[in-house]
């Protein structure tokens, strides 16, 4: 039987098979690379990192931030807890828009002062946010999960003063982040090669070794790729630089194929009583939807009765930020000023969606989130 996940995935094609090989022992074409990027972030200079995290560390760092205050979202990822300890950031959470998953306007309103400098604002899932309603503030763009989106047909990644993306989220690249900056910064990394945790994401591009990782590799995997993980700002390995260059070839078909699943998709969820994230400009890093009101407690056994169809969910991010009860301690949060967060952090589920799936494999996940539903 099919299996399905989210990360990710290489089809074993023979085209795809050509850039594997490329990507380990050719090299990519920086002509092609340099040409693509600059057309997609004019008058800006790149750098391609280990992690997207360490992007946002140089920025911190350009932009003198250490010791500041800065806005950003309470639904994102609690690695940027450390980063906010290491630089003794004073961090203003703002709760955010339900149907978006992005940061509410209203609050932006309400809690941003004078004194905050800048606004860490993400295009939550793949669906950009509205740069504009920022105002005046420094705005730093933490697009992650919206590689390829633009608002008003402007790529994002252009909309603030500096971005940062992480690009193994849409490409399978092992690790990876991109960081997009002023021509006027100077930036120096140290070499990476490539390693033992690239070797595991490699084969983890796979459906057959990702079937082993999800199956029985649950608890060993994710401690040891946290052990690899750069504590200094780092380049990317040349591995992951290949594999990257190549899979960009043909972003662009791969991305209409893949929102125009991502419709379907959601149409179906959405009929079976699922909450989806507003379509709009969206490219579905994700297939992000809310599991329906009334069973959020069994959100939880619903992802892993579906991993027993073969159908491998995730629940990013069902602990974000302001759910670490370190973070909570450290900035006395009071959740009861964040209901958005919270109920999205209980009800959240991403669905498994790869550019390469027919609406044959969608209605095969269907009728396997149908019946697991049913069931519970």
């Amino acid at each position: 039987m099919k299996a399905f996940f989210v990360h990710p995935q290489i089809k074993l094609t023979q085209e795809n098979i050509k850039k594997v090989f490329y990507g380990f022992f050719k090299g990519y074409d920086s002509g092609f690379l340099e040409k693509k990027l600059s057309l997609m972030f004019p008058g800006k200079k790149f750098a391609f990192l280990d992690m997207g995290r360490s992007a946002f560390k140089v920025i911190v760092e350009k932009l003198k931030l250490k010791g500041s205050k800065i806005a950003l979202p309470a639904y994102i990822c609690d690695i940027f807890y450390p980063i906010l300890k290491r630089y003794n950031i004073h961090p203003v959470f703002l709760d955010i828009d339900i149907n978006t998953f992005n940061i509410s306007i209203d609050e932006i309103r309400k809690k941003i002062s004078s004194d905050v400098k800048a606004v860490l604002v993400s295009h939550t899932y793949g669906l950009p946010f509205n740069i504009k309603e920022t105002g005046k503030l420094a705005v730093i763009e933490d697009c992650a999960h919206s590689f390829g989106a633009k608002q008003k047909g402007v790529f994002v990644g252009n909309l603030g003063e500096v971005s940062f993306f992480s690009i193994y989220k849409q490409f399978p690249t092992f690790r990876g982040g991109l960081l997009i900056y002023p021509k006027d910064w100077d930036i120096k990394l140290p070499k990476t090669t490539f390693g033992f945790r690239d070797f595991i994401s490699f084969l983890n591009s796979f459906s057959f070794f990702a079937f082993l990782f999800k199956t029985f590799g649950q608890n060993i995997a994710p401690k040891m790729l946290r052990k690899e993980k750069m504590i200094e700002p780092s380049s990317l390995n040349s591995v992951s630089l290949n594999f990257f260059s190549y899979f960009l070839e043909d972003f662009e078909e791969n991305l209409k194929k893949r929102i125009d699943l991502a419709l379907f998709f959601q149409k179906e969820l959405k009929d079976l009583g699922f909450e989806i994230q507003e379509s709009k400009d969206n490219v579905f890093c994700y297939l992000s939807v809310m599991i329906p009101k009334g069973i959020e407690e069994k959100r939880d056994k619903l992802v892993q009765e579906l991993r027993k169809e073969n159908v491998f969910c995730t629940r990013i991010w069902h602990t974000p930020i302001i759910l670490n009860e370190k973070v909570q301690k450290e900035y006395q949060i009071n959740l009861n000023d964040f209901p958005n967060t919270v109920e999205a952090a209980k009800r959240i589920i991403n669905f498994p969606l790869q550019n390469y799936y027919s609406q044959k494999d969608i209605k095969i996940m269907i009728k396997a989130i149908k019946n697991t539903l049913v069931s519970l």
